[in-house]
């Protein structure tokens, strides 16, 4: 008899999932047995993912395009779920973009933006379907922030912020979880192969010039590990998460100039 893989007869929903870190923890899930529902505004380029993951691990896979940057379209996602008669039993909470910038050297609805899709849709999402992980007594949810958030970020500021946010909900999810079944982790890549940086603007910064890029497949296969072991924090890459451990005993001004140094463009 085929050794029953863990995550069969569950349902993985992975925000992002069309490109970058999204794909590669979506594939994650999959290799554990779990089925799969990708979501992220791009349909054609979910199709293709779901296409390849459903062939290559024997999954079901769903696709829901969806802007969860918009007001409400995290209820919207959940309805749509609910109607195709899906439940859900992880959520990964991947989707999320950068600015690379002062302040206002965007317009505000991309500032904004960033707050509505990083933070706003992130809890959104978790708090549709974080009863259900508690009363099933399994799941869980996986938080994508960033080392951006443990310090701020002076030329990201609604960036760094927005992720220091996404850290300590989980930190604080986690423990309103512990002994429950229900697995939370918040995973904090640094630099890492995607287009979040082509978005984002910072492969002109020096940070980009001079930090170590990680492949987004190795920074997913931390990530999904920590979550099956309950891993609070995991930072990937032993000099990030040197650099991260750090943080508390710089001098705050200190910190701010040097954050500064590494934000500006090279």
């Amino acid at each position: 008899m085929a050794r029953r893989k863990p995550g069969e007869g569950q349902i993985a929903l992975v925000t992002g999932a069309s490109a970058g870190i999204g794909v590669d923890l979506a594939e994650c899930f999959a290799s554990d047995g779990y089925d799969l529902i990708l979501t992220a505004r791009n349909e054609s380029a979910l199709n293709e993912v779901a296409q390849r993951l459903a062939g290559a691990h024997g999954v079901k896979t769903h696709v829901i395009a969806q802007d969860l940057g918009a007001i409400g379209g995290g209820m919207a996602l959940a309805n749509n779920i609910r109607m195709r008669g899906l439940e859900v039993d992880v959520l990964v909470n991947n989707a999320g973009y950068g600015h690379a910038g002062a302040l206002t050297s965007s317009d505000l609805p991309t500032q904004l933006g960033m707050i509505d899709l990083n933070v706003r849709a992130l809890v959104e999402l978790t708090y549709l379907f974080w009863d259900r992980m508690l009363a099933n007594k399994r799941g869980g949810v996986l938080n994508v922030a960033s080392t951006a958030a443990f310090q701020p970020g002076p030329l990201m500021a609604n960036y760094y912020a927005s992720k220091a946010y996404v850290l300590s909900f989980s930190e604080a999810l986690w423990e309103e979880a512990r002994g429950t079944g229900v697995r939370v982790s918040c995973l904090c890549p640094g630099p890492t192969e995607s287009k979040f940086r082509e978005r984002a603007g910072t492969g002109k910064t020096r940070l980009a010039k001079s930090a170590k890029v990680m492949p987004s497949a190795l920074v997913a296969r931390q990530g999904h590990q920590g979550w099956k072991h309950n891993t609070r924090v995991v930072v990937t890459g032993a000099r990030n998460a040197m650099q991260a451990a750090l943080v508390p005993f710089i001098p705050r001004g200190m910190l701010l100039g040097i954050v500064r140094n590494i934000q500006s463009p090279a």
